[in-house]
């Protein structure tokens, strides 16, 4: 994937940006989504595809046989295990959405970025932290380290 793209010209940020959010796709549905049926996979796999379309976009996408619920970013704890990979892919994607298929498979598909020819506008991970951070620890009601520390002493 990587060097079709980089042959492609498309920004190495804009790559990074795309591993990232397939990975996490990925997860998403091995975790969360039953396989793919034998009729549309072949063997109860996922299925994964990346294009550039003719308007320039990078599309990734990921297909699963559906789960449970529907793929929405959720609001985890602090100190929860999981429960980011949307939001990360919010934070890194132009748009994405799901889309229902005829037979029960669900895709999962993300604009990494709206012009992955234009060099300046491809420093997605330059300002990534900025669209992700959580709060400062001191704007967080209720936390009091030093009471904590106190207890220490």
């Amino acid at each position: 994937m990587r060097e079709q793209l980089r042959r492609g010209g498309v920004a190495e940020s804009v790559i990074d940006d795309a591993v990232l959010v397939l990975s996490e796709l990925l997860s998403n549905a091995c975790k969360h989504g039953r396989p793919l049926g034998d009729a549309l996979a072949g063997d109860g796999d996922v299925r994964a595809a990346w294009q550039v379309d003719t308007a320039g976009r990078l599309l990734v996408e990921v297909t699963d046989g559906g789960g449970p619920t529907r793929p929405a970013p959720a609001t985890p704890s602090v100190t929860a295990h999981g429960g980011r990979g949307l939001n990360i892919i919010t934070a890194l994607a132009d748009d994405w959405g799901v889309r229902d298929g005829a037979c029960g498979e669900v895709t999962v598909w993300v604009v990494v970025h709206d012009d992955v020819y234009d060099p300046d506008a491809g420093h997605r991970r330059d300002d990534f932290a900025t669209r992700i951070a959580a709060p400062a620890v001191s704007e967080i009601p209720g936390l009091d380290f030093a009471d904590a520390f106190d207890d220490l002493g």
